[in-house]
């Protein structure tokens, strides 16, 4: 029987499959757990967490759009502290690999997220969603601006050590994602999660208003995946050595097979999940299954293809 070595590696830590869950779409991964064991993919990649117990944004918060959704939950969680005593210790026991999300309003909270973070067991990474409302700075998304990009990420990689790798989270609704990319992974970034959602809106024509309560929301599914796989493969061309966990509407393995051909090492999957609960062990096993049809003796060898192929 044919097989490939479906591994992957994201900063110094190595993981036995390259398929993820997405932040924010199955919170620290009960709602999966009665689907598969959590321990059968690659890792669960948690919902992000603030210092602070948040309730979110107002209703209506999710809106169907073609070919994908809008949401705007406004990082609805349990706070940094209930998280550490609930949460991780539940995945543990499910043997899952844990990447857990932090997001901030201030450099100084991603800081003191990170400083609460580094003495727990059992996690394998940090993923920093920078692509969040900057209240220093009216309002300014952290991931649309260079400097506070690169504040952020130093303040986490000072806290931290070099104990955690960080994997820092980014918003596409910016004119030059290469260059921010750049400057996170000179701050101490050891990878790359791209991307976000992309900012839309709806209007429902009914009340003739916003459709969200939060009027604005993130536009998730497959309608965003050309994007991504953009994304994915301008940052690759320009830090090849860099690791990318590549997300945006993959729901089959051709969409994650497409994301690793253009250089991510991994992909995570959330919109999908809502229709198919079962969706990330679905994509994982057509993304093996591809792997060998196409003749790859392992994932490793497929990460950023088709830059080869243009080469040559």
């Amino acid at each position: 029987m044919t097989t490939v070595d479906f591994s992957t590696t994201l900063g110094n830590v190595w993981f036995p499959s390259p398929v993820f869950t997405a932040s924010g779409c199955a919170s620290s991964g009960r709602e999966l757990a009665q689907f598969f064991p959590l321990n059968s993919i690659g890792g669960v990649v948690t919902k992000s967490i603030m210092s602070k117990a948040r309730l979110g944004r107002p209703t209506p918060r999710m809106a169907e759009t073609p070919s994908g959704m809008l949401n705007s939950i406004g990082l609805q969680g349990p706070g940094i502290d209930a998280f550490i005593a609930k949460d991780i210790p539940y995945l543990i026991e499910q043997k899952a690999r844990i990447i857990v999300s932090i997001a901030g309003e201030t450099v100084e909270e991603y800081a003191t997220l990170a400083r609460k973070l580094r003495p727990v067991a059992g996690i394998s990474a940090i993923e920093v969603n920078i692509s969040c409302p900057n209240v220093e700075n009216r309002g300014l998304v952290f991931a649309c601006d260079i400097d506070a990009s690169r504040r952020v990420v130093d303040g986490v990689r000072r806290t931290i050590g070099g104990e955690l790798p960080i994997i820092v989270k980014l918003s596409p609704d910016v004119t030059d994602l290469v260059s921010i990319a750049k400057a996170v992974v000179d701050a101490g970034a050891d990878g790359l999660a791209l991307i976000n959602t992309v900012l839309g809106m709806v209007i429902n024509l009914d009340t003739m208003r916003p459709h969200l309560g939060g009027r604005t929301g993130g536009l998730s599914g497959p309608a965003i995946r050309p994007i991504a796989v953009r994304a994915i493969y301008q940052v690759h061309a320009a830090l090849p050595n860099v690791p990318i966990l590549g997300m945006g509407g993959v729901s089959s393995g051709r969409d994650a097979l497409e994301m690793i051909a253009a250089g991510a090492r991994g992909v995570s999957v959330g919109t999908a999940s809502f229709g198919n609960p079962n969706a990330l062990i679905k994509i994982q096993d057509e993304l093996r299954a591809l792997l060998i049809e196409k003749g790859f003796s392992s994932l490793r060898d497929a990460v950023g293809f088709a830059h080869r192929v243009e080469e040559n």
